[in-house]
């Protein structure tokens, strides 16, 4: 018995191990050139929502599931309701006027403020103001 676990422990790690070392050697076969390393942004490839856009400046796949990306909210707008979940998460507002909630507690701030999610708190962010709301996301996405 203590024989047969150990050879299903030992496949276990032995498994995660393959699959560790696989992604590594995806990850080392991602040429970066300057062509790729370079993201200005353009409107036709923003991904519509049903209060405004996103634009992602680096995808769910870069640096294991860390991205960056804008989003752009519609005046007294919200992407969605205040939420929680385990990843950190972490806004700037670049234009307009955002009110950020925080367990249970609500603040209106303007451009160049950044606004932190501590994992686990309730949060969100909707447009305040009289024009679009533009802010960026900084956040690790997991695989699912």
């Amino acid at each position: 018995m203590k024989k047969v676990l150990k050879i299903k422990v030992l496949s276990l790690l032995f498994v995660g191990f393959l699959t560790l070392k696989s992604n590594k050697i995806l990850a080392q076969e991602k040429e970066y050139t300057i062509e790729n390393c370079v993201n200005t942004f353009n409107k036709e490839e923003v991904k519509p929502t049903k209060v405004g856009y996103q634009y992602w400046f680096a995808d769910k796949d870069f640096l294991d599931g860390r991205t960056l990306k804008m989003s752009v909210v519609a005046p007294g707008k919200a992407t969605h309701p205040p939420h929680k979940h385990k990843e950190d998460e972490f806004f700037y507002v670049l234009e307009g006027k955002a009110k950020f909630h925080l367990n249970g507690k609500e603040v209106v701030v303007e451009a160049n403020t950044s606004l932190y999610c501590p994992s686990f708190s309730m949060h969100g962010i909707s447009n305040a103001g009289d024009t679009d709301l533009k802010y960026l996301v900084i956040k690790k996405y997991e695989k699912k």
